[in-house]
C-alpha cells in the first residue's frame, strides 16, 4: 500500500447532490482529506476502481486503505476531530454501522430527488455526460 501525506475522499463529480455534500464538508467539516472527483483520479494509484467509486464514496487512508460508504462517511468525521470524531466512531461500531450502511444506500439510491441533484444523478455512471468509464 502507498503512504500519502493526506487522505483522499472519492465522490462523483457528474451528481450535483455529491459535489453539493462536498462543499458543505469544505466549508463546516475541518478534514485533511483532498476532496477529488473520481471522474479525474487516477484510480488505479488509489487501489480502486471506476464500479466502486460510481457507487459509493471512497476514502482512501494515508497507508492506502479504502473505506466505501458510511464507512467513508464515517472516516472523515473521525479525521476532522472535535465534536465530529465521537460521531465518525460511533458509526463505526455496530449496531450503529448496520444503520448507517442502510441509510447510506437509501441517500444513494435516491440521490437524482434530493436537493442539489442534477439529471445525471439519476443516470447510471456509464450513461452519464463527460468521459466514459473507459478513459476515467
Amino acid at each position: 500500500m502507498t503512504k500519502r501525506d493526506r487522505p483522499v475522499l472519492l465522490y462523483d463529480g457528474d451528481c450535483g447532490f455529491c459535489t453539493a455534500s462536498v462543499r458543505f464538508v469544505e466549508r463546516r467539516v475541518p478534514t485533511s482529506a483532498e476532496p477529488v472527483p473520481y471522474q479525474v483520479a487516477d484510480l488505479d494509484a488509489l487501489g480502486t476502481s471506476v464500479e466502486r467509486a460510481s457507487r459509493e464514496v471512497v476514502w482512501v487512508a494515508r497507508d492506502g486503505r479504502l473505506y466505501g460508504g458510511a464507512q467513508a462517511a464515517a472516516m472523515l468525521l473521525v479525521d476532522a476531530g472535535g465534536p465530529w470524531r465521537p460521531l465518525g466512531l460511533l458509526i463505526r461500531v455496530p449496531p450503529l454501522r448496520w444503520a448507517a450502511h442502510g441509510v447510506y444506500r437509501l441517500v444513494a439510491g435516491n440521490r437524482g430527488r434530493l436537493p442539489g441533484a442534477t439529471p445525471a444523478c439519476a443516470l447510471p455512471a456509464e450513461q452519464r455526460p463527460g468521459p466514459g468509464p473507459a478513459s476515467r
